[in-house]
């Protein structure tokens, strides 16, 4: 029996929920101008707080849609800004409001929860594996030139923040989705105005326009690096585009812009193509690889019948799942779809195991490698890799 309750907030309230999860991660609180930007980004009833008698704890969503292979877009809650107070820490606190919030879920057919983990080590005990991956990459802007046979593209068009924050969400909406890419609804646009606000330096878009309209955006701002003021680096923030033209017609502008020493490309695409487009391809580096999103599968059924799958012979799962025992059981897969069987598994693995395979990021027979599927026949390792492999690599580019 726990010493604290656990209920969804009130608008009211989300003032001080905020307040707690800043102090959390080591965040000053926000003055009221901030917070009345900020409070734009809160989903009404998307809110939990646990309460022990005061507030000690929260967790936060809102409602998206994520793309899976084959292009289908399934239901799904993002989930951030989960946070206990200090002195509650390491009493059950955590696990009642994520274990709350998933049956929340569970019951309003969300079919995935979605988060980016502060640490790898928490979320895979609630069912969350890491779904998708991502570079950071670094171009020479002084010696980087383009291969003269890349697209030259449309027009592009500057914009202010202001100028920005109208033309945007239209642009990323008309875009084709990778798998792993999610909506934005606006209480997410909210809050990325609200963060390029916070900055000093002033944040620049990018509007590509091909034959058919605007197929591409990026972001930026230009930091002087603190030991090397002068030296000037141009940080992308958002990159999106709807084909190769748009593609190398932005980046044909990054890496024009005068007084810049280097372009830094934050948390793109693995397969992301940057070193075709340059005649050296060693002017560009990757910096880092990294953890993006952590997935949870809330309802198996769905998410499985949800997705296409390549073509190999059909492979039997049987899913584990301890949180909600309702997604328990084997699933038949094959390149048709995906169904609920009686038929005896040839894989058998949990569901934070499962949520790492459903976009194709991690190989099945790598994890069964690692010991993390139990294989009772090595062949359907193999096709499962077939599977739920994808043409190109899961990345979803959104973060909140």
């Amino acid at each position: 029996m726990s010493d604290f309750e656990i209920r969804t907030l009130t608008d009211a309230e989300h003032r001080a929920a905020s307040d707690l999860f800043r102090e959390t991660v080591h965040f000053r609180p926000a003055d009221d101008a901030e917070w009345e930007r900020a409070a734009r980004a809160y989903q009404p009833g998307g809110t939990l707080g646990a309460f022990d008698p005061e507030l000690v704890g929260t967790a936060r969503s809102f409602d998206a849609e994520l793309t899976v292979p084959g292009g289908a877009r399934l239901p799904m809650a993002g989930v951030t800004s989960v946070g206990v107070r200090a002195d509650r820490t390491r009493r059950g606190v955590m696990r009642a409001l994520l274990t709350g919030q998933l049956e929340g879920f569970a019951e309003r057919g969300v079919v995935f929860a979605n988060l980016l983990a502060s640490e790898a080590s928490i979320y895979g005990r609630f069912g969350y594996g890491l779904a998708t991956r991502s570079r950071t990459y670094s171009v020479d802007r002084h010696r980087a030139r383009l291969r003269p046979e890349v697209p030259v593209g449309g027009e592009v068009e500057l914009l202010d923040l202001d100028r920005a924050v109208e033309v945007l969400p239209a642009v990323y909406e008309r875009l084709p989705h990778r798998p792993g890419m999610m909506t934005r609804p606006e209480v997410l646009w909210r809050f990325y105005e609200n963060q390029a606000r916070r900055h000093e330096q002033p944040t620049k878009a990018l509007v590509h326009h091909g034959p058919d309209g605007p197929d591409g955006f990026a972001t930026y701002r230009v930091e002087g690096l603190h030991a090397h003021p002068w030296t000037k680096q141009l940080e992308v923030g958002h990159l999106f585009t709807g084909s190769a033209a748009a593609f190398a017609g932005l980046w044909r502008f990054l890496l024009g812009v005068d007084l810049v020493d280097r372009v830094v490309a934050e948390e793109r695409p693995l397969d992301e193509p940057i070193e075709l487009l340059l005649a050296d391809h060693r002017r560009s580096s990757v910096d880092r690889i990294a953890d993006e999103h952590w997935i949870r599968l809330v309802d198996v059924p769905r998410a499985l019948a949800g997705r296409e799958y390549g073509h190999a012979a059909p492979v039997v799962l049987e899913v584990v799942d301890p949180l909600l025992p309702g997604n328990g059981g084997a699933y038949r897969i094959t390149p048709e779809g995906a169904e609920r069987t009686d038929e005896p598994a040839a894989l058998r693995l949990d569901v934070t195991t499962l949520a790492m395979v459903y976009l194709g990021t991690w190989r099945p027979s790598a994890l069964a490698d690692a010991g993390r599927i139990e294989v009772r026949d090595p062949a359907a390792a193999v096709a499962a890799d077939v599977l739920f492999g994808t043409r190109v690599a899961s990345w979803s580019g959104t973060y909140f």
